[in-house]
Parts: C-alpha cells; structure tokens; sequence
C-alpha cells in the first residue's frame, strides 16, 4: 500500500536551516528605523537672519530720511532760506531711539548760516532730543566767524573800529579818533575772551599815530576815550544772537575767531529764546 503523504525527512542535525520567525512573537526585533534630522535650528537661524535684514533696513531707511526731517523743522523754525546748506547726523542705533521717542545725540552743522546779520560757520550738538515735542535735554557748539565779521561784532561799541585783523591769540582795531580836532589813527591790540555771556577784551597794545603810547600817557593825549582804551571792555553782543544762545568763550585760531556757546534746551518749545537778545542800556 503506497504512502499518499510521504513524510520529509528531519534536517541533518549539524546542519544549517532558516529560522522562521512568528508574526507578534515577543522578543522579535524590529526593523531600523531612518533617524530624521531636526530642522528647526535652521527655521530659527532663518528667522534671525530676516529679522536682522530687516533691521538693517529699517536703521538705513531711518538714516535716509530723519535728516531731511530735521533739517526742514530747523530751517523752519530759524527762518533760514529754504536752499540752507546743513549737515545732520544722529549718533548711535536710531531704530531703538526711535522707539522710545528720543534721540541721545543730534549733531548739526553749516560751513555758513546768517543769523542777526552776523554769518559763519556753526557746529551744534543736542543731546536728549524728543521726537514728540519738548525741550532738549542741552545743546552746545561753535560759532566759527572771520575778522570781518568780528568787525561788524564790535561795530557798536565804543571803540574806534574799522577794521579788525587776527594774529592769535590777540585781535588788532584799527580806527581813529579824534585828538585836538585832528583824526588820528589808531590801532589796539587785544586778547578776546568771554565774562559772564559778554565778549571781554583786554588790551595789550596801542598805537597811536603809528607810535606805541604808553597808558600813563593815554588819559592825558586821548581824553575819556583814551583811558577806556587801556582798560579791559565789556561788550555785550546778546541783541546781535538769539536769546537761547549764550557765549562761554571765546579764542582766535587762525584767521577765524571760535566762539564756543551754550543753547537753552527750551529753545525747541519757547519761540522768545529764537528772538534776539537784550543789552542791558540799549
């Protein structure tokens, strides 16, 4: 009788075979798994990278256009030509002054403005601007002015003046005046200076029909005018400024006389300070 189901026969004993491994027996391993790189330190780095893009733009938009903004309130305000000449420069970071509605520094600066009558170069710097109105925190500069313009400074004194001529540290008049009826040339030299907002000029030397007097001999040749000249002169030049600007010294360098100057902060809030100033007796 034939086997209709043959039995297979064992594998040898020493013999290598397949292991089968059961689907959900425990103990199984599973296959890897592919590790996925994290991504968001790069989406962070983007974000900071456009951000600082941003800001960059922003800071030099901002440059671009707070200096013709400031240069437009103070030509107003001053009531300068519209085609004024003037530099304007911000210190610092602007973006994050602006958002806090101040500026630390503001520096503005002209190779030649006319102000009263009188024209030179100016150098300002104001500190604590508000952007919203106010007054500033403080202000100082130079006024840089040459030996004609210094004439016209000391056209209304007392001194005979119709010309001036720098050689530092001192300043020489040249004028006239009268002695015995005659008109007699004069020249004084003196050294500039500032007292208490006035110009103080103390005299050095003077010539006197091209001859040096001695100041004994002064009171007796030239009178009342003579003996004023060998004192030192107070003149006081504050209805030739507005009255917010105040001189605190005063020294010739080269041909240019500096005249460094103090601002009251509330000239940006009370319009009195833009006006000229008064001397006391005029």
């Amino acid at each position: 009788m034939s086997d209709d189901n043959p039995t297979l026969p064992y594998p040898e004993s020493g013999g290598e075979h397949e292991t089968l491994v059961i689907p959900g027996e425990r103990g199984t391993l599973a296959p890897p798994r592919t590790r996925r790189r994290k991504r968001w330190p790069w989406v962070l780095l983007i974000v900071v990278v456009v951000i600082a893009a941003l800001a960059v733009a922003a800071e030099l938009l901002a440059r671009a256009l707070l200096p013709g903004i400031v240069r437009g309130m103070v030509v107003e305000q001053l009531d300068l030509p519209a085609d004024q000449q003037l530099d304007v420069d911000a210190a610092g970071i602007l973006l994050p002054q602006l958002i806090g509605g101040r500026l630390d520094s503001l520096h503005l600066s002209t190779d030649a403005v006319t102000l009263e009558g009188i024209t030179g170069a100016v150098d300002v710097t104001a500190t604590g601007v508000p952007l919203s109105g106010g007054d500033l925190d403080g202000a100082a500069g130079t006024i840089r002015i040459d030996e004609t313009q210094f004439t016209a400074l000391l056209a209304g004194t007392d001194l005979p003046v119709d010309s001036v001529a720098f050689d530092a540290p001192d300043a020489t008049v040249a004028g006239s005046a009268k002695v015995l009826g005659m008109s007699v040339p004069i020249t004084l030299t003196l050294t500039p200076g500032v007292a208490e907002g006035d110009l103080e000029l103390t005299p050095v030397q003077l010539t006197v029909g091209g001859l040096v007097v001695d100041a004994s001999q002064v009171g007796s040749s030239l009178g009342s005018i003579g003996e004023r000249l060998t004192e030192p002169q107070r003149v006081c030049i504050a209805d030739q400024l507005p009255a917010g600007i105040t001189l605190t010294a005063l020294t010739i360098d080269g041909s240019e006389a500096v005249i460094d100057v103090d601002v009251n902060g509330a000239i940006a809030t009370d319009p009195t300070l833009l006006e000229k100033g008064v001397c006391p007796g005029r």
